[in-house]
C-alpha cells in the first residue's frame, strides 16, 4: 500500500505546520518517505509567509499552536485560497472539536499519535476530490492554454478546477483583455460536458434585433430575411456549455426572454409555436459589476442571481506580475498566424520595462504590444529602446481614444438633448436607455436638461 501511494504522491506538495520541532521533523521525515514533497512551519504566521512560495496542493496542521491556532490558520487559508484542502491533527480529539473542524470547511481531521496509514487515505482523499491547488497542471489538459505561475491565477485555477465539477450557472468578471473566454474554455474542458460543444457568443458584438434569433434560433418566414428554418446557439450547445460573454450589455427586453429561458430549460425560436427543450450549462462574463448594475435597476437582479450561482474574479495583468514576462516571451517565440520574425527575444532591459507598465488593456495589450515590437525588430533580441517607443505610442493611443469616445458621447448627448427640447424620457428611449442610466450619462458629462428646454423656448 505505501509503495503505490509513495508513487501517486511523488509530483505533489505539502505544507506541514506545528508549533513542535520535534513532531514537526518526524512527522515530515514520514511524508517524505511517501514521495511528497514538504515544507515545514513552525508557526501558522510563518504558513501563510511561505504558501506563495511552496505553493501546496494540502495543508496539514497541528490545532493547538501559540497565537494563531489550526481552526484560525484555517480560517485564513480558506478567505486566501478557498480550494485549499486542510487536514488538523491534534492530541486533544474530541467528536466536538471534530464536528467544529468539518463543519468550519476542514478536509480531514485525525487525533495524535497519528496513524500514518489513516493519514496517508486522508492525504489521497484530499488529492482526489480537490482541484490541487497549485500543482498538476502539466498533466491537466483543460489548463493547457493558460500560462501562469502567479499564486492568484493557481487559486482562481484550483477554483475553476472544483466548480467545473458541477452543472452551476458560473458568472465571470474580468477587465477587457484579462482572458475571460480562455477560463470559460477551462471550465468547459474540465467539466464532464466536456465532449459536447463549447459555443461562444459576444452579446455586446450583436444588435439587440437579432440576438434573440442568434441564440434562439428562428423558423423560416418569421421576419424579413428569414428564408429557412435556423437553429440558434442554445440548440447547437446542447449537452455542451453556452459562453455569453459582455451580457452586461444586454437589453432589458431580451434579459427578460433570457431568464425564461434558463428558468424553463426551454427556449422558443423567434416565429415557433412550440418551445424545445436545451440542456445547456451557462457561463456569462461581464466588465461591468453586474451587482452594482443590478442594484441600479439596470440590469435583472433575478437574472443576475440566476446566472451567478458562483462568480470567478480574474485579476489584472498588473496585479500578477510574475506572468508578465512569461507571457512576453510566449507570444514573441508563438506569433500569431503565419507571420516569421526576426525577433526571439527580449533583452532584460527591455523586460524591465515591460515589468513596470501598468498595462490597462491586460493580455491582450501585452499581445499587441509584443507583435508590434516584433515587426519592428531588426535583431534577434528586442533592445529597450524598441520596447519603450511602441509603449508610448500605445499610451499616447489609448488616451487619444478614450478622449475621442467621451467627447462623440458628449455630442451625442447635446444633439439628442436639443432635438427633443430637452425631455428626458423621449431622449432616453431614443438612446435605448433607461432614465437612470441617461441620468448618470448627462451627470458625467455635466449636462442638465432643463438647459435644453430654455434654449427651445428662446
Amino acid at each position: 500500500m505505501n509503495q503505490t501511494r509513495s508513487k501517486q504522491f511523488s509530483k505533489q506538495s505539502i505544507l506541514l505546520v506545528d508549533d513542535d520541532p520535534s513532531l514537526l521533523e518526524l512527522l515530515s521525515m514520514r511524508l517524505k518517505a511517501l514521495g511528497l514533497m514538504v515544507t515545514t512551519a513552525s508557526s501558522a504566521a510563518k504558513a501563510l509567509n511561505v504558501i506563495p512560495q511552496c505553493q501546496p496542493q494540502l495543508i496539514i496542521t497541528d490545532l493547538r499552536m501559540d497565537k494563531m491556532d489550526g481552526m484560525q490558520l484555517c480560517k485564513q487559508v480558506q478567505n486566501d485560497y478557498p480550494a485549499l484542502p486542510i487536514i488538523i491533527i491534534t492530541a486533544h480529539g474530541t467528536i466536538k472539536e471534530a464536528v467544529e473542524a468539518t463543519t468550519e470547511g476542514v478536509f480531514g481531521f485525525i487525533t495524535k499519535p497519528v496513524d500514518i496509514n489513516d493519514l496517508q487515505e486522508k492525504i489521497h482523499k484530499a488529492f482526489a476530490l480537490s482541484a490541487g491547488h497549485f500543482g498538476g497542471k502539466d498533466a491537466e489538459s483543460w489548463r493547457a492554454d493558460i500560462l501562469t505561475r502567479s499564486p492568484l491565477m493557481e487559486n482562481l485555477l484550483s477554483q475553476v478546477k472544483l466548480l467545473a465539477q458541477g452543472d452551476a450557472s458560473l458568472f465571470i468578471h474580468g477587465e477587457s483583455g484579462t482572458g475571460k473566454e480562455l477560463i470559460a474554455q477551462a471550465i468547459h474542458k474540465a467539466s464532464p460536458r466536456h465532449d459536447a460543444p463549447f459555443i461562444a457568443v459576444n452579446c455586446s458584438a450583436i444588435p439587440e434585433e437579432l440576438l434573440e434569433s442568434e441564440l434562439f434560433g428562428h423558423r423560416k418566414g418569421a421576419f424579413s430575411g428569414a428564408f429557412d428554418h435556423r437553429k440558434g446557439l442554445f440548440q447547437s450547445a446542447d449537452k455542451g456549455t453556452l459562453f455569453l460573454d459582455e451580457i452586461g450589455d444586454m437589453s432589458p427586453a431580451f434579459q427578460v426572454k433570457l431568464l425564461r429561458a434558463l428558468q424553463e430549460r426551454q427556449i422558443r425560436p423567434v416565429g415557433a409555436d412550440k418551445s424545445i427543450p436545451v440542456d445547456v450549462r451557462i457561463v456569462s462574463a461581464s466588465h461591468h459589476d453586474l451587482e452594482k448594475k443590478a442594484s441600479e435597476g439596470s440590469f435583472r437582479m433575478d437574472l443576475y442571481y440566476r446566472l451567478n450561482v458562483a462568480t470567478l474574479t480574474l485579476p489584472k495583468l498588473s496585479e500578477r506580475p510574475e506572468d508578465i514576462s512569461l507571457l512576453a516571451n510566449h507570444f514573441i517565440s508563438h506569433p500569431e498566424g503565419a507571420y516569421e520574425y526576426i525577433a526571439k527575444g527580449f533583452s532584460n532591459q527591455a523586460l524591465e520595462l515591460l515589468l513596470a507598465y501598468d498595462w490597462p488593456g491586460n493580455v491582450r495589450q501585452l499581445r499587441n504590444v509584443v507583435e508590434h515590437v516584433s515587426a519592428l525588430a531588426t535583431t534577434p533580441i528586442v533592445p529597450a529602446n524598441l520596447v519603450e517607443k511602441v509603449l508610448q505610442e500605445k499610451s499616447t493611443a489609448l488616451k487619444g481614444l478614450k478622449e475621442a469616445k467621451n467627447q462623440f458621447e458628449k455630442e451625442y448627448l447635446v444633439k439628442l438633448l436639443s432635438s427633443v427640447n430637452g425631455n428626458v424620457s423621449q431622449a432616453a428611449r431614443l438612446a435605448k436607455r433607461n432614465r437612470t442610466e441617461f441620468y448618470k450619462l448627462l451627470e458625467r458629462h455635466h449636462l442638465k436638461a432643463t438647459a435644453f428646454k430654455q434654449k427651445k423656448q428662446n
